[in-house]
């Protein structure tokens, strides 16, 4: 029973293996990464799977119970690419072992046939078989070479083989060991890796700015302070590199037609101890796209931008409550952003708990960074720019039970339209404002509208094998170019005594690889040996 078992075990081993297997699933992992391109993913954007699975119904509910908007890690995602890096790893193995032995091989006997050789030469020349040895000897000096006596040799004659190009199969070798530590590397890096996402609302140097009120200061020395943040199933989200930024800034250039040239932020940080000086002293860096700042193994990353509106709230008994949210950008252009926030009346307002929840304020609505009015009575709101020149919104005012107090999270985004279906929420008001604007409701609360700051998306990234795996990519290109330049080719030289005290020297040259320069080679060697004149001063190829 066992000796079946292992016979089944060995052929699923084999099979998987091969050169034919890891092909085929290497063609499964594209396939199954189409509805990865297709269908949005949770990882990239939870609000979009989101609205997905509101519009399409049942065949939405379909495609997440097959995690088809978790694609790249999904059960079935990455057991394909298990098996392909076992397949890979199982295929590579047994062929570096083989290019080893092949770098490490003696040159083989002559076979007794040299004139059926692609390349043969036969000469009687008039030194002694001794000295024709000797030469030979001095000849192949920079090559490998392996001496077999009339014994030995198959033609019953002295026999010398020599070998060059070794360095093709140590390349080989090289190339092979390279490609397993590069997967072995990235699998890893995926295993311990983190990457962390947090917006900060910055100043920028527009007149249509409000001053913030709140911190631009980051520390990376929390999970939890981030606003999005996923790591590598051995990372527990302890031992982060402990670092803090301030941003001063954001500035996004753009070419005359709206296209985005570039982003930079101007930001000053502090590592370890240094967190705790004085902010004055920290280093300064210009943060640029593709232009990261490392520290100590991590990178801050500068990717993506928005607006965050603000909005002033001043209640019947004369309270204020200002708040700067950002607002998704729905127009990548032109930047027309949606989004909403949530008001909660002043302590001491409402002394009944239920009578205060019934008096919550929300918006919800659209931002233009630079305000263009269409429709019969100009009251659509576009945008025509991506930056601050004429900020405006138009939203709906609600008042009601915001759901604040329910304990459940809520999207920064939109408002629960449960609520506002159910009654919950009560739509006020549909104005639309430009920046210092207000408008007053039916009970005397005042919203205005005090215009928007630029946020800027940072990214903190770390993977501690990104060094190695960089070195197994240069590794692995270096040597299959290297393998690819490096010709592996044979000679064997029979030398005889012949009629009239002469000496017969044969010799034959075969290419292991391919013949390119191989041809000139053999008969420049053939040429020294029997110590005729060079007709050209070609070299003897590379080792």
């Amino acid at each position: 029973m066992m000796k079946h078992v292992a016979r089944y075990l060995r052929r699923a081993w084999n099979w998987l293996t091969s050169m034919r297997t890891a092909l085929v699933l290497l063609f499964l992992l594209a396939v199954a990464a189409i509805p990865g391109a297709l269908l949005p993913q949770r990882n990239l954007s939870m609000a979009n799977v989101e609205e997905y699975l509101a519009e399409n119904g049942k065949l939405a509910e379909i495609y997440d119970r097959l995690q088809l908007f978790d694609v790249f890690s999904s059960t079935w995602f990455t057991a394909i690419y298990v098996l392909l890096m076992i397949s890979l790893v199982g295929c590579i193995i047994p062929r570096s072992w083989e290019h080893y032995k092949a770098m490490r091989t003696a040159p083989v006997r002559p076979p007794k046939r040299l004139e059926r050789m692609p390349l043969h030469s036969a000469d009687e020349v008039e030194l002694s078989a001794d000295e024709m040895e000797q030469r030979v000897r001095a000849s192949f000096r920079r090559w490998r070479l392996a001496e077999y006596g009339p014994a030995e040799d198959r033609a019953g004659k002295q026999a010398f083989s020599a070998e060059r190009g070794y360095a093709h199969e140590f390349f080989n070798l090289l190339f092979h060991l390279s490609l397993v530590a590069l997967l072995v590397t990235v699998g890893l890096g995926k295993l311990v890796s983190y990457e962390g996402h947090v917006i900060v609302v910055t100043e920028s140097g527009s007149n249509d700015t409000v001053a913030l009120d709140q911190s631009t200061e980051f520390c990376n020395t929390s999970p939890a302070n981030f606003d999005s943040f996923r790591a590598g199933p051995l990372f527990d989200g302890t031992g982060l590199n402990p670092f803090c930024f301030h941003a001063h800034d954001f500035t996004a250039d753009y070419l005359p037609s709206g296209q985005a040239e570039m982003f930079s932020s101007n930001i000053s940080y502090a590592e370890g101890e240094a967190i705790t000086q004085d902010p004055a002293t920290w280093e300064d860096y210009e943060l640029k796209v593709n232009h990261p700042l490392r520290m100590a193994g991590d990178r801050l990353y500068l990717q993506g931008h928005g607006f965050a509106p603000t909005f002033t709230v001043t209640w019947p008994n004369g309270e204020k409550r200002t708040q700067t949210l950002q607002w998704r950008p729905d127009d990548p252009t032109f930047f027309l952003s949606s989004g909403a926030m949530r008001f909660d009346p002043p302590a001491g307002m409402y002394p009944d708990l239920y009578e205060r929840r019934q008096n919550q304020l929300a918006i919800q609505g659209l931002f233009a960074p630079t305000a263009q009015w269409s429709g019969e009575n100009g009251e659509l709101l576009t945008s025509a720019f991506p930056t601050l020149r004429d900020p405006a919104v138009a939203i709906d005012v609600y008042r009601g039970d915001n759901g604040l107090d329910t304990g459940v999270g809520q999207n920064i985004f939109t408002l629960d339209p449960a609520l506002i279906h159910a009654g919950q929420l009560q739509k006020i008001d549909r104005v639309n404002l430009s920046q210092g604007q207000s408008v007053t409701l039916d009970d005397g609360t005042v919203v205005t509208f005090e215009g928007a700051n630029e946020y800027a998306n940072y990214v903190v990234a770390s993977d501690p094998t990104q060094v190695w795996v960089l070195v197994s990519a240069v590794v692995m290109l270096g040597s299959l170019v290297a393998s690819l330049m490096v010709k592996r080719r044979r000679i064997w030289v029979r030398i005889s005594p012949a009629a009239g005290g002469t000496t017969l020297v044969e010799m034959a040259g075969l290419a292991r690889t391919d013949r390119a320069g191989w041809g000139s080679e053999f008969e420049v060697l053939r040429l020294r040996i029997l110590d005729l004149p060079e007709e050209n001063d070609a070299e003897d190829g590379e080792d």
